[in-house]
Parts: C-alpha cells; sequence; structure tokens
C-alpha cells in the first residue's frame, strides 16, 4: 500500500518547487544569462572557461557555485539532518534565505556578482534543508533528478511493475511548481525586472515565520 504523503510535505514542496522556478528564471533572463538553483550547466560552462581561459568567467562561475555549495552548508549547521521531518529548524533556514533574496535584489540591479552569489547561497540552503522524506527523494531547486524518477516510473509501468504512487505524484508535484514558478517568473520579470525576487522572498520569508510560529506552539523543541 502506498503511503499517504503528510499535507505539510505538499505543500512545502510546492511552494519551494514554485520559489526555485521564480529564482532560476531571473538567473537565465538576468545580466549574467546563467543558472542559479543547480549546478551542472555551470560546472560544464566553468571547464569551458578554463579551456579557453576566460577568468572572469571563471571567477563568476566559481563563485556561484562555492556560494551553492556554502548555501547547503549553512543548512547542514541549521537543520542537521536531510530527513523531513516536524520539529527541525525550518523556520530558521527560510527566514535566512528571504533575507539573502531581499539582499540580492540592488546588487542584480548594479549588475554586481554579489547578486546571483546571493542567491545561489539561498537556494543550496533550501535545497539541503531536506532530501527524503519516506524513503522518496525530495529535491526543490532542480527537477533533473525528478524527470529521471519519472522515466524511470514509465520504464517499470511498461515492465507491468508496481507503480511507486507517492513518488510519482511528488514528482509530478515539484515538476510542475518549478515549471509555473518559471512562468510565474518570466512575466514578471518583463514587468518590474530583478524586484521579481521579492515575491520569492516574501513566500520564504512567510513560510519561516510560520513555521517558526507553528513550531513555538505545537511542537516540542528537539534536543
Amino acid at each position: 500500500m502506498t503511503e499517504r504523503l503528510a499535507t505539510w510535505v505538499w505543500v512545502g514542496g510546492a511552494a519551494l518547487a514554485c520559489v526555485a522556478g521564480i529564482i532560476n528564471v531571473v538567473g537565465f533572463l538576468g545580466f549574467q544569462q546563467q543558472a542559479i538553483t543547480h549546478l551542472t550547466g555551470n560546472t560544464s560552462l566553468l571547464g569551458a572557461a578554463l579551456v579557453g581561459g576566460d577568468m572572469r568567467a571563471v571567477l563568476h562561475l566559481g563563485a556561484m557555485i562555492a556560494a551553492f555549495v556554502g548555501g547547503a552548508a549553512l543548512s547542514g549547521l541549521i537543520v542537521q539532518d536531510s530527513t523531513l521531518r516536524l520539529g527541525r529548524r525550518y523556520g530558521v533556514a527560510l527566514t535566512i534565505e528571504s533575507l539573502l533574496l531581499l539582499a540580492a535584489v540592488p546588487l542584480f540591479r548594479q549588475q554586481h556578482l554579489g547578486g546571483p552569489v546571493l542567491a545561489a547561497i539561498a537556494c543550496g540552503l533550501q535545497n539541503a534543508m531536506a532530501t527524503t522524506y519516506s524513503g522518496a527523494i525530495v529535491r526543490t531547486s532542480h527537477v533533473s533528478g525528478m524527470f529521471t524518477d519519472l522515466g524511470i516510473m514509465l520504464g517499470h509501468a511498461v515492465r507491468g511493475m508496481p507503480l511507486a504512487r507517492r513518488r510519482l505524484a511528488l514528482c509530478t508535484l515539484i515538476i510542475s511548481f518549478f515549471f509555473s514558478g518559471g512562468l510565474l517568473g518570466a512575466a514578471l520579470f518583463a514587468r518590474i525586472g530583478y524586484a521579481t525576487l521579492y515575491l520569492p522572498a516574501a513566500l520564504t520569508g512567510c513560510v519561516g515565520l510560520g513555521y517558526f510560529a507553528y513550531r513555538q506552539t505545537h511542537l516540542r523543541p528537539s534536543v
């Protein structure tokens, strides 16, 4: 029998995937025209920049990669576990993510490298907050793994193997909201530019403060 996903996992996963979709599309439409929420393309570009001797690009890309890793390390310090579980310090992590995005906006407007670097720290922090829930992989900042999981499940279905419905639902949810975030972010960027990042900052800030309040009211502090 497929285990039912907790409501807060559905809501949190959808919201954070939408946030990542908005941030990433701003990175592609912005002055650097580079991904922010994932490192695959940036790592390839870094290799090409090194071979081509483009040290400016090497500096920018290296800073983006280091920033994402630094954000993930910060999450490790704060949350201290990769398994989704109520009672963790997600409120603190999300509030910090919100502040990072707020600080990134004026730097983006000045076309300063600090803008995408702060956004990359925020995304690394978000993505590392939780990587598993009840055996299912949860990645809210990029969807390569989710599309891979969908392909695996399609292959299983063709072979007549049992379908992991919980995993399928989670993949579909995160992909859909990441895509929706990209659509929303692109539409807003065309109208208000880098101020688009105020929306994910507001979302993460509200969720972070709300979770902190819920944890203080309903959950015993974790030791």
